[in-house]
């Protein structure tokens, strides 16, 4: 008799999720070849590919604006996976993020849960030994210096063309047209808006537009600069008589602004007044850094009413054409016909200046409120707001602080940016939902909350401190992964409410504190359990509201 032989048995199938990012249409990052390259790298290794997140036509730079990314931490943080691992591409297809860090962290937040990120066109194994940890930093220290080194040859080429005297503009001015010319300077064709040139022979220059729009452009300058009309009342009379502006839209003060500062009009190519590197704050650069061409084609504007023009932009600037009163009386005026003050308000108005006048004459719009005598509404006494939020914020951050302690965490508070950090690696940032009046139903207010601008959002979770309708007391609380929240933005409101995220509704601060706990007990649990428990352990466990 033989013995019986082992049977072999296979191993179990590994699930994964692939996400893909393209930013241009080249062909080498094209959708499809990371797709096929994804799938021949699972096909190999016996990977079948079960879910699939992408960001078409998005830069790599930052999180903000990548919902495909966005939403696979959002799955991986919850514990809403059906796969234990992620096929991306490459490193540059994770992301080319400025601070390496950044692309580590949110690796490291798939690999907190238990889930292995797999890079398949990159030649390395990211299994975590030494060689693969230094190539694979490497490899993001080269993703990020390729959009550095994208830039500086960008900045190049541009100011080159401008130096020249060509236009590097995508669109024309109003009252101006592009043309194509050729390498000899010998105009080919005019452009349409969206055309662009097909050769790197051929450039653009600006030549007058249609008569009636130079017309348009010429009074715009006489009524500004000799009849000493505000930029308000000069949009009112170019709407009135049915003119439209480079867009087909209606002008308003933002755009005679920029009509008048555009020294495309006199013929002037001028570059780099500003600078944005990797959509971080614009700055706005001396004249001494700006790159120009003067006289480089035909204007339509004389130098002289330009320069009168910019005389009284300069006057208008520095507060030297309206004296305190004069301005103060025009804001009581509008006071009294409207019966309640706001920055549009101000600003759309014709008998008033822009709301940055007063700033810049008075430091703020609340002390021009304060010499009128006006008490504007509690939310738009912004000051006042800020710091009644932070208040709240310290006394809930200190209670959350002590009870933590109290449980054994080590917990350090980040004032500045309203951040608390836990046993060194997990992070809570704080915010206020204040309460605002949003319309009525029947003989209801209806009220909504409203979460504003955030100090940080890299955090992994965000908790929010929702006030009463008075906004004179904490009425709850959310803690919510920060990935579920939008980019922060002024004019970008977060309405704070049951319907959107009742999943982390938090009635008490025990509440908060508790889940809290459970959290970070999950996060240093044991690895060796079901990673789909671990996984699911992960998220935080819904309250009932």
């Amino acid at each position: 008799m033989t013995e019986p032989q082992p049977v072999e048995t296979p191993e179990k199938t590994r699930r994964a999720a692939q996400y893909l990012r393209v930013s241009t249409d080249y062909q080498r990052y094209s959708i499809e070849n990371q797709a096929a390259a994804i799938a021949a790298y699972a096909a190999r290794r016996g990977i079948e590919l079960v879910a699939t997140y992408s960001d078409m036509g998005r830069s790599g730079l930052r999180l903000e604006g990548r919902d495909g990314l966005k939403r696979l931490l959002e799955d991986v943080e919850r514990g809403r996976t059906q796969f234990d691992c992620i096929l991306v591409y490459d490193v540059s297809r994770w992301g080319r993020f400025q601070d390496v860090d950044e692309s580590a962290y949110y690796e490291f937040i798939c690999k907190r849960a238990g889930i292995q990120i797999h890079y398949c066109g990159d030649d390395f194994e990211n299994d975590g030994t030494l060689a693969s940890v230094v190539l694979k930093n490497i490899k993001r220290v080269a993703a990020a210096d390729y959009s550095v080194q994208l830039s500086k040859k960008v900045f190049l080429g541009q100011s080159r063309t401008v130096s020249q005297g060509y236009w590097r503009g995508a669109s024309a001015p109003y009252g101006m047209r592009r043309w194509l010319v050729d390498e000899r300077g010998q105009p080919k064709i005019m452009l349409q808006f969206g055309d662009r040139k097909n050769l790197r022979t051929e450039h653009t220059i600006l030549r007058p537009g249609p008569k009636a729009e130079v017309k348009a452009v010429q009074r715009i300058f006489e009524l500004f600069a000799n009849r000493k009309m505000t930029r308000t009342e000069i949009a009112t009379e170019m709407n009135a008589k049915g003119l439209r502006n480079a867009r087909g839209k209606r002008w308003n003060m933002q755009g005679i602004q920029l009509t008048l500062t555009n020294e495309a009009y006199v013929g002037h190519v001028v570059y780099n007044k500003r600078t944005q590197k990797f959509r971080e704050r614009t700055l706005l650069n001396p004249p001494e850094m700006w790159i120009r061409h003067d006289h480089a084609f035909e204007g339509i504007i004389s130098p002289e009413l330009f320069t009168r023009a910019q005389q009284v932009m300069a006057e208008l600037k520095y507060g030297r054409v309206r004296s305190d009163e004069s301005l103060l009386n025009a804001l009581k005026a509008l006071l009294k016909r409207e019966g309640r003050l706001t920055m549009k308000l101000i600003d759309r108005s014709s008998t008033t200046p822009s709301s940055q006048t007063y700033v810049r004459r008075f430091g703020t719009l609340d002390e021009a409120y304060r010499l009128i005598g006006y008490q504007p509404p509690t939310r738009y006494q912004f000051r006042e707001v800020q710091k009644n939020n932070d208040e709240v914020i310290r006394a809930v951050t200190t209670l959350i602080g002590a009870d933590l302690e109290r449980r054994g965490r080590h917990v350090w508070l980040i004032w500045e940016l309203h951040l608390l950090t836990i046993n060194h690696n997990a992070t809570v940032s704080f915010a206020v939902a204040r309460a605002a009046k949003s319309g009525t139903d029947g003989a209801r207010q209806m009220i909504t909350w409203e979460l504003r601008a955030r100090k940080y959002t890299r955090s992994d979770l965000t908790a929010v401190i929702r006030m009463n309708e008075d906004n004179t007391e904490v009425k709850d609380y959310y803690l919510i992964p920060t990935v579920r929240l939008p980019p922060p933005a002024f004019s970008n409101r977060v309405r704070m409410s049951n319907k959107f995220f009742g999943e982390y509704f938090c009635p008490t601060l025990d509440d908060v504190v508790g889940s809290l706990n459970n959290r970070i007990e999950r996060w240093h649990s044991p690895r060796d359990q079901n990673p789909a428990d671990a996984r699911a352990s992960a998220s935080i466990p819904p309250a009932q509201p």
